[in-house]
């Protein structure tokens, strides 16, 4: 009786057991959306775990023996977009038929999900365990609009500075120290090579950073993750270079555990788009990864890219009426050759070794890079000579068309040699400096030497099928030298390191080595070095159910900077050399969100976040070349930001609206400018420091996809926003004309103004057709407005209206003191014209054997419009009389300067796959 007794208590507790052990099964088969064959040795994985297959000569798929819990099953095939799907499994489950999309070179590597199951987008799905969430590593119509065909005007997503966009390779963050943006040029022309991303949008959840309000892109360099095969190609445009180079191949992982992926490319052009621009570029990529076994894999990844191109010049609407659109005032000829003054060289190589740890549950990636390199900005500089560059507003006929000075005949004679020549004439500037010692003309490079070791590790873990927390660790450590470096002295044999409009030991820009002497390749003007620093830490999670999801994530982060100045220059004597005060900034954030499914196809999402961004060297530094002047009253931006959306999905409808708000305070804008009228008649040079300024940002998007046959797909976009000052913010300035007076300029009366840099308006209407025979097209109209130009904060403060007496100025017409109308209407906001551009892409595709042949075609602005991109209003003029005069000139002389895009561009590209 007492076995019996133990045998029925064995048995009973063995039954949950039993259950723990009870698997699953994922079923699905794979298609080729416009012709419905089947696609064989597909790739199916289960990220972050080790469980993969191939489809078999019909399509299908089935993965076996699963746990519980919620998946992200990836699904890879050479030529082909990826898709990504988010798999809540609670029994097996059949995903019926997923359709893969070619790929369409050059455009973004976007995941388009179309799910037939019956679990996943029927609207009657009672019977159903789970309705799929969001996944955020698609990016929809509005999104691929954005990047595509609103950028052409300068477009900015909800109005952000591309800071807000955080970018990290393997989680290792790439935004700037500087800054606060990445550089793209460190990896660009490397396409191929780092297709593989995950994207968050927005403030949604991202498992390799908390992020930032504009989104998280992750690059993921690992080698395994691409399959064996190669591709050439080679391109031809008219935009920034003329010609692109490019060869990537894959080893795929091999018997002995090993996988290589290797890519280059080359980008060149004579002249771009604009008038003397040209371009050189090399790129070269390796990552190689070592699996020992199913738990550890190590990878080492190399990426250097080498950029150099000529920079092109805003101008006046006078200059680009006598000259054109594509007109640039940086370059000349220099025996038959185009030689631009303001070359800008980007060279930071990256190394990368990163360790994955992969569990049944968890995961662990963590990442140590150095990035080195180098950064320069050339210049043409002049001493004690007149002004070289050509659009020099006494050259110009507007000069002569002004009060006192009118001279019609010197106007035609200015106009006539504008029209001639108006470039810089390089062999004049050699024969000026010709046997001189001292040189009159010099060309420099701004050169930023930086050195960064980072590191960053991931933990990633399912506490149960419901739950999963994503943790993560940073550290990134800055030293960055920043001088001024001679680089060509035209023909003369030296150069004087003094300030030519200073006087005593104020003319030295270094007072412990007076009157130095600079050769080619010396240092001189500034010298000092930046150290920069930051730990941070985040924690996250995500939490699904039949019908909400949600999220909640913290972030900690500690910022410190400081500067070492190795000159002690003549004017700020007592704060330039050695080491200013070291400035930290501790930063909490926090954000959260949910997504309550009505249906399948019915979904509601919220997100919410306060964000605390510290300042960057760029903000913190007032002005670091010549001294340690901290900006006043610097602290931390703070962000208070959320939106709701509405999504709507079906096998032939992907729909999302968006409706956002955001505020930002505390930020800090800065900038250099040439200003007259600031103490009576005298003009200075000077640093701009605006601080306190406050920021608005609301509006809409929508994001559709409509497949109204198997073949034709009909898109839509919209954005309607209005991004404004918020507040009125106060105005510092710094000069070396005025280091002993009061440097607080007060007030800058900026609230309702409109900010400046992208069109607030964008919509999209466009149709894509794609032939069962492997040829597509897509045709869109877009249509941009309200893009407004940027204003001067200094004129838009008391000093602007107010004489040195402290009494308004007295109008020349009225006689009487000017009024505030008369202020508001001389310094009315500028708004753009709007802008509707068609923009047509194509592409065909042949498979010969077990190569794919394919060209790809876009043509931007098909009808040939001209619009202003941007542009900027001068403080020359920085008083009411001044600037009032200079606006009834029929061409004011200091009017704002532009930057415009004009003329069709092209973009033809031809590829080998293999």
């Amino acid at each position: 009786m007492k076995k019996l007794i133990l045998l029925g208590f064995l048995c009973f507790s063995y039954i949950p057991y039993l259950r723990a052990q009870t698997t699953y099964s994922i079923r699905g088969e794979i298609q080729e959306v416009t012709t419905e064959n089947p696609l064989s040795q597909v790739q199916i994985s289960i990220l972050n775990t080790n469980y993969f297959t191939e489809t078999d000569i019909g399509g299908i798929f089935v993965l076996e023996k699963l746990q519980k819990g919620d998946y992200k099953l990836q699904i890879r095939l050479t030529g082909y977009l990826v898709q990504t799907l988010p798999i809540s499994l609670e029994k097996s489950i059949d995903l019926g038929t997923i359709y893969l999309e070619p790929i369409i070179d050059n455009f973004q590597d976007a995941s388009i999900i179309s799910l037939t199951d019956d679990d996943l987008t029927e609207d009657n799905s009672s019977n159903s365990e789970y309705i799929s969430g969001l996944f955020q590593s698609s990016k929809d119509a509005y999104l691929k609009a954005a990047a595509f065909n609103f950028s052409q005007a300068w477009f900015k997503v909800r109005g952000y500075d591309s800071r807000y966009g955080q970018i990290t390779l393997n989680g290792v963050e790439m935004n700037k120290f500087y800054d606060g943006r990445p550089q793209w040029s460190n990896w660009g022309g490397l396409n191929d090579a780092l297709r593989n991303q995950d994207f968050s949008n927005g403030i949604a959840p991202s498992e390799v950073s908390f992020g930032n309000m504009l989104g998280t892109t992750n690059f993921k360099t690992r080698a395994s993750l691409n399959r064996e095969g190669g591709k050439v190609s080679y391109a031809l445009t008219n935009k920034s270079y003329t010609g692109r180079a490019m060869a990537t191949y894959s080893t795929g992982l091999n018997d002995k555990n090993w996988a290589l992926t290797v890519s280059g490319s080359r980008r060149y052009a004579e002249e771009g788009y604009m008038d003397g621009t040209p371009y050189n570029s090399w790129s070269g990529f390796i990552a190689a990864e070592k699996k020992f076994n199913e738990n550890h894999s190590i990878n080492l990844t190399a990426i250097g890219a080498f950029n150099r191109k000529g920079k092109s010049s805003p101008s006046t609407q006078e200059v680009y009426d006598l000259k054109g659109y594509t007109y640039n005032s940086y370059w000349g000829d220099q025996v038959g050759d185009i030689r631009n003054s303001r070359m800008k060289e980007i060279f930071e190589p990256i190394v990368m070794l990163t360790h994955y740890y992969t569990s049944e549950k968890s995961t662990l990636t963590s990442s140590i890079s150095y990035q080195t390199g180098h950064t320069t900005n050339g210049r043409l500089g002049y001493f004690n000579a007149p002004n070289p560059d050509p659009t020099y507003w006494k050259y110009l006929p507007s000069n002569y068309l002004r009060g006192n000075n009118y001279d019609l005949g010197q106007a035609y004679l200015a106009d006539q040699d504008f029209r001639n020549n108006g470039q810089l004439n390089w062999n004049e500037l050699y024969l000026t400096n010709a046997g001189k010692e001292n040189a009159s003309y010099y060309v420099y490079d701004d050169r930023v030497e930086d050195s960064q070791i980072s590191f960053n590790s991931n933990f990633n873990t399912k506490i149960n099928a419901n739950v999963q927390i994503n943790t993560g660790v940073s550290f990134k450590s800055l030293s960055s030298r920043n001088f001024a470096e001679m680089t060509d002295l035209l023909g003369a044999t030296s150069f004087l390191d003094i300030d030519q409009y200073a006087i005593g030991d104020a003319r030295d820009n270094d007072l412990n080595n007076p009157n130095k002497v600079v050769g080619v390749g010396d240092e001189f003007q500034y010298n000092y070095n930046i150290a920069a620093s930051s730990v941070g830490a985040f924690a996250q999670v995500q939490v699904t159910s039949k019908k909400v999801d949600y999220f909640a994530g913290l972030n900690f982060k500690n910022s410190n900077f400081q500067r070492d100045g190795l000159y002690k220059n003549g004017t700020f004597a007592n704060n330039s050399f050695g080491k200013g005060e070291k400035q930290s900034f501790s930063d909490f954030s926090a954000k959260g969100g949910f997504t309550y499914k009505f249906t399948g196809r019915h979904l509601f999402n919220v997100n919410g976040a306060y964000l605390s961004n510290a300042a960057t060297i760029r903000t913190v530094f007032s002005n670091s070349r010549v001294n340690n002047e901290i900006t006043p009253t610097i602290t931390s931006e703070k962000v208070v930001t959320a939106d709701a959306n509405y999504i709507f999905r079906s096998p032939k409808i992907q729909a999302r609206l968006t409706g956002y708000f955001t505020k930002i305070s505390d930020a800090v804008e800065t900038s250099f400018l040439f200003a007259e009228g600031l103490r009576g008649d005298q003009a200075d040079f000077v640093s701009e420091i605006l601080t306190g300024v406050e920021k608005k940002h609301i509006g809409a998007e929508l994001s559709l996809e409509y497949q109204a046959t198997p073949t034709v797909k009909v898109l839509g976009a919209g954005s309607f926003g209005q991004f404004t000052y918020n507040n009125n913010p106060n105005l510092y300035l710094q000069s070396e004309s005025f280091v002993d007076e009061d440097s607080d300029f007060g007030t800058a009366y900026l609230q309702d103004y409109k900010l400046s840099g992208t069109p607030q308006r964008a919509y999209l209407l466009g149709i894509e057709y794609r032939d069962p025979t492997y040829y597509w097209f897509q045709v869109s109209g877009n249509y941009m407005s309200n893009n407004y130009l940027d204003i001067s904060p200094l004129l838009r403060t008391e000093n602007f209206y107010v004489d040195t007496d402290g009494i308004p100025f007295i109008d020349d017409e009225t006689g009487v003191q000017v009024t505030q109308e008369q202020v508001d209407g001389l310094l009315q906001q500028e708004k753009f014209d709007d802008i509707f551009l068609m923009n047509i892409v194509a592409g065909k595709s042949w498979k010969i054997n077990d190569y794919y042949l394919g060209v790809f075609a876009g043509i931007n602005n098909v009808l040939g419009e001209t619009y202003k991109t941007g542009g900027f209003e001068q403080a020359r003029n920085a008083n009411y009389p001044e600037l009032k005069e200079d606006k009834n000139l029929e061409n004011p002389i200091f009017g704002p300067k532009y930057w415009y895009n004009s003329g069709t561009s092209y973009y033809f590209n031809l590829y080998v796959r293999f």
